[in-house]
């Protein structure tokens, strides 16, 4: 039988990171919250990252009985001293989405001089099991800000941000380049044994392996 995890977020693309770095490892079907029965979702009101996965987690656990993986995550600006931070996918307010972000931060920076443009993504995930237990881990993508968009993938902030190391935004890497480096990346694999052990199910890398041997 296959084990069933829900990821507690509505936004498709979080949901496609997952399946890719979680599906090679194990049999699981990752749900989002869109694929369960609709409940009251409770406001993110943490002050750090870390609260507002748990707060989601905990919530989708006590209304679906599943095991839950919840992230959250946002960019912090040098020069803004950490923010936009917890309120990054709400900086120009709850009714607008992505680009009115990213054209209000870019507004704010404007004066900004282009070494102090350096930024991180940040991610808290949660993982929340039926019995309770709670387990998070937190990743960090290090990198800067461009002053103009660049690229297609991805969504958020990422056209404007570009990774240590790298040319190219965050926007115009491939899925899987992304995926190695990003700050969900390293969050959702810090937490992957802790999922699998939740889940009872075998890491197939790790069989793999072993059975290479």
């Amino acid at each position: 039988m296959t084990a069933r995890l829900l990821l507690a977020t509505r936004n498709g693309k979080k949901l496609d990171e997952l399946r890719r770095i979680l599906q090679p490892r194990m049999a699981v079907e990752v749900l989002g919250l869109a694929d369960v029965p609709a409940f009251d979702e409770v406001p993110e009101s943490g002050s750090s990252f870390a609260e507002n996965a748990l707060i989601k987690a905990v919530e989708a656990v006590k209304h679906t009985g599943l095991v839950t993986v919840a992230d959250d995550s946002g960019l912090a600006v040098d020069a803004l001293n950490g923010m936009p931070g917890v309120l990054s996918a709400r900086w120009a307010g709850a009714r607008h989405d992505d680009t009115a972000n990213l054209n209000l931060l870019l507004e704010q920076l404007a004066d900004t001089p282009q070494e102090r443009l350096g930024a991180s993504f940040v991610c808290a995930a949660a993982l929340v099991t039926p019995d309770g237990s709670q387990i998070v881990r937190e990743g960090r993508m290090p990198g800067r800000l461009i002053r103009s968009p660049r690229g297609t993938h991805g969504f958020g902030y990422d056209p404007i941000f570009v990774p240590d190391g790298y040319e190219l935004t965050s926007a115009e890497l491939p899925p899987a380049d992304k995926d190695a480096i990003s700050h969900r990346g390293k969050a959702l694999r810090e937490l992957l044994p802790f999922v699998l052990q939740a889940l009872g199910g075998r890491d197939t890398e790790e069989s793999q392996a072993r059975d290479a041997r």
